[in-house]
């Protein structure tokens, strides 16, 4: 029930339709209401909604909120890594039906983006490999690192919804094998709640973000909107309000246990 909730707020919050739900409302009170105020405030709601959308869409304002979700820096190749597996976090879509490899499940682009990090990570140090996630997306996990870069799992956790699940199935999985030093792959907006959620779970956690924003130069296209811009946007509002939520909960239960 709470992961559909969780879902069910994700989508209508969050853009594009939380802005588009917005300008709804306002259009429907500019139309509708029967006050000079109330036709005020839906002007006002309508305006907002649609500039807001229009920011969110612009590459300047995805890079600044992508900044700001990005908190672990990229992980470090030439120093030694100390730790006993790679896992690689799905979430991110899959392909079950992939026509150009013959039917059989593939990742789609940014849980690949992940896949061929968590490859590169594998074959340079020689650590196994975990991957976790719904039942399609570790099949999509596991096609993908076999076929495209020769890469065995080890372990499948394929039971997750979430990531508080993916961190609490992986300590059930790896730790009575006395695995508690990862490296833990996901993307870079999403890393920093990932390592939180992992180190709660009793692993000593190695962050290895992937996707994270590069210099922004800024030009004349970078105030104008796109669709690759709004999805950069959305996900980083995931992770910052996450993130807040998270450390909200956390914040409540201490008090509770303190008083």
């Amino acid at each position: 029930m709470l992961i559909a909730l969780k879902t069910l707020l994700h989508t209508l919050l969050l853009p594009p339709a939380g802005p588009l739900l917005l300008a709804t409302a306002g259009a429907w009170l500019i139309a509708r209401a029967a006050s000079v105020r109330l036709r005020r405030t839906g002007w006002a709601l309508l305006a907002t909604a649609l500039a807001s959308l229009w920011l969110l869409a612009t590459p300047l304002v995805a890079d600044a909120l992508g900044r700001a979700a990005q908190r672990c820096p990229a992980l470090d190749l030439t120093r030694p890594i100390e730790a006993q597996a790679v896992i690689i976090l799905g979430g991110a879509g899959e392909r079950l039906d992939a026509p150009e490899y013959g039917g059989e499940p593939a990742a789609a682009l940014q849980l690949l983006e992940r896949i061929s990090y968590g490859a590169l990570l594998a074959r340079r140090t020689g650590l196994p490999v975990a991957v976790t996630g719904d039942r399609g997306e570790t099949r999509a996990m596991r096609s993908s690192l076999a076929r495209n870069f020769g890469v065995a799992t080890r372990w499948v956790e394929d039971r997750s919804r979430d990531t508080f699940e993916n961190a609490q199935f992986c300590a059930a999985l790896l730790r009575p094998l006395g695995i508690t030093r990862i490296v833990l792959v996901t993307s870079a907006d999403h890393e920093w709640r990932a390592a939180h959620e992992f180190r709660g779970a009793g692993f000593t956690v190695l962050p290895a973000p992937v996707g994270a924003h590069g210099r922004l130069e800024v030009r004349p296209r970078s105030f104008a909107p796109n669709a690759f811009a709004l999805a950069a946007s959305t996900a980083a509002l995931y992770e910052l309000i996450g993130d807040l939520a998270q450390q909200t909960f956390e914040t409540l239960h201490i008090r509770r246990h303190t008083l």
